[in-house]
């Protein structure tokens, strides 16, 4: 009876899950965030809910459990994204998985006007900051930093503003009839951005893709002793577990204290765990943010 049972919400569980699914993304249609939701669910059906900022973001989350959402944590060029690794571990949400997109970035503007008649390039601060280089070769152009890239395309769309560009994806210029004025303006053409699938912890088992778990995101805060970092460090390469990442914040009122996020790989889940109980006592503050599938294509 009680197999039967578990069925039944397994199944009820799985339903949901194949519906169409609503993810948030932080930006308007068009922006990077939803190129990648699109691109990690392919072929599934979809529903994006722009969300203004990371924290409205957040928030949207909270206040419905059926949603997913999609997050950039870090990037090839400017590097880890702070603010969202602490809202991320104040949430209740769990990571579910990743998607590694490569960054394009078009300077788009309203057709008939070239790079010489733009006085003033908008965008989201990150993609001002990937495209340094360009800009500094163009030191003419008046650099005003927005909440969105897509967003940036859209304004200047709807408000018709001439002498006006925005750093976008070609999407987006595509989406609000700009012209590209330059294209692929990154400074490093090797840009990519990992983006975290995020979802509430009872739906996050039926939203791993290949039911593998080969990857972990954990938070902890050390005690303030010598040696207490590289501690942990030899016991998880003792249970032959990969240090992909690290990330230390400064604790807010605890001078000279530190906030670690970690990313650890595997090929053994079970070693994984041996490790995880292993520095569960020389560790505070921990959590799991998530254990889920590496990047999948």
């Amino acid at each position: 009876m009680k197999s039967r049972h578990n069925k039944i919400w397994r199944d009820f569980f799985i339903n949901i899950i194949k519906r169409m699914k609503r993810v948030t993304i932080q930006g308007e249609p068009g922006c990077f965030h939803e190129a990648a939701a699109r691109q990690y669910f392919e072929g599934e059906e979809i529903e994006t809910i722009p969300c203004e900022t990371f924290s409205s973001m957040f928030e949207t989350l909270s206040n419905d459990a059926t949603l997913i959402g999609t997050l950039a944590i870090e990037n090839t060029i400017a590097g880890s994204l702070l603010q969202n690794h602490e809202l991320l571990r104040k949430s209740n949400l769990s990571i579910v998985g990743e998607y590694k997109m490569h960054i394009s970035h078009v300077l788009a503007a309203l057709p008939g006007q070239s790079i010489t008649k733009i006085s003033e390039v908008r965008s989201h601060p990150m993609a001002l900051l990937q495209c340094e280089q360009f800009l500094r070769q163009h030191p003419h152009l008046k650099i005003v930093e927005q909440n969105d890239t897509a967003g940036s395309a859209q304004e200047i769309a709807e408000k018709n503003l001439y002498g006006v560009g925005a750093i976008c994806g070609e999407y987006a210029a595509k989406l609000y009839g700009l012209e590209i004025l330059e294209e692929n303006i990154q400074t490093n053409k090797r840009n990519s951005t990992r983006f975290l699938i995020l979802a509430d912890p009872l739906e996050a088992p039926y939203l791993i893709k290949n039911d593998k778990i080969n990857k972990a995101s954990l938070v902890f805060t050390l005690p303030h002793t010598q040696g207490s970092l590289s501690k942990i460090l030899t016991i998880f390469s003792f249970y032959d577990i990969n240090l992909s990442k690290i990330q230390s914040l400064p604790i807010i009122g605890r001078e000279w204290e530190y906030r670690f996020y970690v990313n650890l790989t595997f090929n053994d889940y079970t070693r994984y765990r041996q490790s995880i109980d292993a520095v569960r006592p020389l560790i505070n503050e921990f959590k799991i943010l998530g254990e889920y599938n590496e990047f999948v294509a």
